[in-house]
């Protein structure tokens, strides 16, 4: 029953991650594209308080599920190739985002309180805004490609 626990907790992380990132990019591309000031920075709220609730949430809840799971079930996280793939890419996904797209969030987050009640958006804001698209994309892969791995177990 543990284990099943610990799983759920690790599966209900993962659906959480990837349906946060997936759709804040979305929704905030979609709100870049209005050119409303207002939009835009209230879209960029939006994205620092899912970022801080769901993705670390959903982090959180990968961790510690997946590795009580492994615990639990007395499994050698590193004693299968797929395994091994699956952190390395959740890790390398998580690298990109603290050292790329968080960075570009938090200019982007004081930029937009600057320009919440009207005004100009400032070029460096959309400069940011196309970066962390990219990059956010870029992250993503390696972290359904964690999930692939996870799910299939080849190897």
């Amino acid at each position: 029953m543990l284990y099943a626990t610990f799983k759920f907790l690790h599966v209900l992380g993962a659906i959480i991650l990837v349906g946060n990132v997936t759709v804040t990019a979305v929704w905030k591309v979609f709100a870049d594209r209005t050119h409303d000031a207002r939009v835009v920075a209230f879209g960029q709220r939006l994205v620092t308080i899912t970022d801080w609730s769901l993705t670390a949430g959903g982090i959180a809840l990968i961790v510690i599920g997946g590795y009580g799971a492994a615990m639990v079930g007395r499994v050698n996280v590193f004693g299968a190739r797929w395994l091994v793939w699956g952190q390395l890419l959740f890790a390398l996904s998580g690298v990109i985002w603290a050292a790329i797209l968080v960075p570009a969030q938090i200019r982007q987050a004081r930029m937009a309180r600057a320009f919440a009640n009207g005004g100009d958006i400032p070029e460096a804001y959309r400069r940011d805004a196309r970066r962390w698209l990219v990059w956010g994309i870029i992250a993503t892969v390696p972290l359904v490609a964690a999930v692939w791995f996870m799910v299939f177990k080849p190897l």
